[in-house]
Parts: C-alpha cells; structure tokens; sequence
C-alpha cells in the first residue's frame, strides 16, 4: 500500500491509498458496444445531442434554482432586467457545462437511446424477416 499525506487542522495525517496495481480499469460496456453496431452513425450523432441537450435542461433548471437567492449581487446588480439577464446567463452556463462533459447524465442517457434503438431495429428486422420468410413459403 502506498501512503500520501492530506493536510489537515492538526498537520498531517496519513491516508491509505490502494496501490497502482491494484487499482482495475473500467468494466466494458458489452451491452452499448454491440448495440452501436447495429444503429448507424447518424443516430448515434442524433442520439448524442438529444442526451446532452437534456443534461443542459437539467443543469439550467438547478442553476436557475441555485440563482434564484442571489439578490442584486453578481455581474448584474439589482435592476428590473435582471431576471431576464440572469436567465439567460444560466442558459448559457448550463449549455457550456453539458458541452463540455457536465455531470455524466449525458450518458447514461445517451445509452439507455442507443438501447432502445437497437432493440426495436432488430425487432423490426426479425419481424420482416419472418413475415419474408411466411411469404416465400408455398
């Protein structure tokens, strides 16, 4: 085990850290890895801004609630247009936080698209192969 040290109140105190070896790298995704294959890059280009749109609506509703105490400090002071400017300045910051990685709603969203894209292509696949299938038979 490899220790470091953590500054504290008192000094410096000891922490356990796992060492290199032990540390595993992230599990593969077996289930998205054979899902993309069978959505094509479109909709997975589609699939990935509809998930980071929806992480920027929800992180623009929790900075407007984060916003909504702030009264006339900040870069807009107390004046009539405030809200309106603050809205927009949230708008912004909730786009730009998304974009670039937000908090990872982004995806599990994305994901959970890719899924269930390829769930209903290879149920619509199946089914017109067994209708092409009935058909072909005398």
């Amino acid at each position: 085990m490899a220790t470091s040290f953590v500054d504290s109140y008192n000094g410096r105190v000891a922490l356990s850290m796992p060492h290199a070896a032990a540390v595993t790298a992230p599990r593969a995704d077996l289930d998205l890895a054979d899902a993309l294959t069978k959505v094509s890059p479109k909709a997975q280009a589609k699939a990935k801004a509809t998930a980071t749109d929806f992480e920027a609506m929800f992180l623009n509703s929790m900075f407007s609630q984060m916003m909504s105490g702030v009264k006339g400090d900040g870069p807009f002071g107390d004046t009539p247009g405030t809200g309106v400017w603050r809205s927009m300045l949230t708008e912004q910051y909730s786009k730009n936080f998304a974009k670039a990685g937000g908090v990872g709603i982004s995806n599990d969203v994305f994901r959970t698209l890719i899924l269930q894209q390829a769930k209903s292509s290879s149920s619509s696949s199946s089914s017109s192969t067994s209708q092409a299938s009935t058909q072909a038979a005398p």
